[in-house]
């Protein structure tokens, strides 16, 4: 009997052993990194200190606040990405349950027929005829089966696979909190725009007016030199016609303010609503500036690049689960409760009940399925990995792009604002000496049009300002707390 034991826990063995080689071959532990070397400096960019300016420091203007917090409580974009992670935390809490045993309260009825040439037949037939036996332990024909008590199942962990599976999990659940950063950042930098794009259409529409009131007074001058005769009707129509451009761009403008103003109640989750602003473009205070630091400091401000780094760590969890799932399983089953063949006798202390199993379990013909939940698992993280190293190097560009546009924009406003006040003076130049007769009306034309145009390229020069100042902080990770 010793024998047949010892031979019995040999074959046990050699069956573990044959089950676990193949599992275990041909599936090597991978890692998923990025070997990007991200410089040490931005290039042509003097470096501005490792501390970014907090979100009410770099907006200052009070309107803007306002507005910024309203759409983060009713933004649809911000609302869904708390959702995301709301997800991410019930998955979360999905996959640490499977590490522990799952305990069901069963409470089952059936009923058997046994053939007289089945085991159990036979077997139950002569049970009835035993001595040993009481009225109440004879087996009838068809066999009543009634159970009340709990089961339970529970996958040991010994390879590590679910705790794997939870590690991934966790770290989605932190990616998921990154990209609702990342929703806030966007949404803050677009209404931000839309906020200075429409303060510079404010004050484009101020410089229209004030261009067609201007163009106006000159129309009815050349009228009145055309009825003294020092005026053709060319020159009123080309004077009208001046006018009507101006008076055409005014509307343009109002229709741009409309549409700038419907985009920001949109933002703000609102179908309308007054959007107040009282301040000049030209005036209002430039944001503060914001320290670039080293770009590797990066990967710890933007939200974009957090959680393309964290989704590549879950994916690495991912993989290294996909490669454990080759291994055998180990599972207990249990059970405790009542269990009988007569509904009276199910609550009689005989009939209490319990039993426990443990038992090994190795994939064999769906080994193929789990080579494809590898495979696809590591194309996955693949492609996490050139998502992050995308972010990275988009990041790095955004950065440069936007220190370098800040610096240029104001430097092409100080030319500008200088060309304005030279064609303001050019134009009161040629009005004089028009009415002097040593000008002609085309030249005044000419002045008074140039003059509209580059003070309203100065509106535009001083958004743009503003715009890249927004994105410069984006691009290092700004948002809004």
């Amino acid at each position: 009997m010793d024998s047949y034991k010892r031979f019995s826990f040999y074959i046990f063995f050699v069956l573990v052993a044959v089950a676990l080689l193949p599992a275990c071959s041909g599936y090597k532990a991978v890692t998923l990194e990025s070997k990007l070397v991200i410089p040490d400096t931005f290039t042509h960019v003097k470096d501005t200190g490792n501390t970014a300016t907090s979100a009410r420091q770099f907006f200052t203007d009070t309107y803007l606040q306002q507005l910024l917090d309203t759409a983060i409580k009713a933004n649809p974009d911000v609302l869904s990405a708390l959702q995301r992670v709301e997800v991410a935390s019930a998955n979360l809490r999905s996959q640490g349950a499977y590490l522990l045993p799952s305990v069901n309260l069963n409470a089952n009825a059936g009923l058997e027929k046994y053939g007289d040439y089945t085991m159990n037949g036979v077997g139950n037939y002569d049970t009835n005829f035993s001595n040993n036996i009481n009225s109440d332990q004879k087996i009838p024909n068809p066999t009543p089966d009634y159970f009340l008590g709990f089961r339970s199942t529970w996958e040991l962990d010994i390879w590590g696979k679910l705790r794997e599976r939870k590690k991934a999990a966790f770290t989605r659940v932190l990616a998921s909190q990154s990209g609702y950063r990342m929703v806030v950042t966007s949404l803050v930098a677009q209404l931000a725009t839309s906020y200075y794009q429409l303060l510079a259409l404010d004050y484009e529409l101020k410089v229209i007016r004030k261009n067609i009131t201007l163009q106006n007074h000159a129309l009815e001058i050349v009228r009145i030199q055309k009825l003294g005769g020092r005026a053709t009707e060319l020159a009123v129509q080309q004077f009208l016609a001046q006018l009507k451009r101006t008076q055409s761009l005014e509307y343009q403008t109002l229709q741009q303010i409309t549409e700038t103003e419907n985009m920001i109640n949109f933002l703000r989750g609102r179908f309308n609503g007054k959007v107040d602003r009282d301040t000049s473009i030209n005036i209002l205070k430039l944001p503060g500036i914001v320290r670039t630091g080293v770009p590797s400091q990066l990967l710890l401000n933007r939200p974009d690049i957090r959680e393309s780094e964290l989704q590549l760590k879950a994916y690495n969890a991912d993989i290294s689960a996909a490669r454990k799932a080759f291994l055998p399983t180990v599972n207990l089953t249990a059970y405790t409760g009542y269990n009988a063949f007569a509904s009276a006798l199910l609550f009689n202390p005989g009939s209490f009940a319990y039993g426990i199993i443990g038992g090994l379990t190795a994939p064999i013909f769906n080994r193929g399925q789990l080579k494809a939940d590898y495979q696809r698992t590591l194309a996955e993280g693949q492609q996490a990995l050139y998502t992050y190293q995308k972010n990275i190097l988009n990041g790095y560009m955004e950065v440069m792009n936007t220190l370098k546009g800040v610096e240029n924009f104001q430097k092409y406003y100080d030319q500008k604002r200088q060309e304005v006040d030279a064609l303001n003076n050019a134009v009161s130049v040629a009005n004089d000496l028009y009415l002097v007769g040593r000008a002609n009306y085309l030249e005044v034309i000419t002045a008074q049009r140039n003059v509209l145009d580059a003070e309203l390229e100065l509106a535009n020069t001083r958004r743009n300002i503003f715009i890249n100042s927004v994105n410069l902080y984006r691009s290092l990770g700004g948002g809004w707390r």
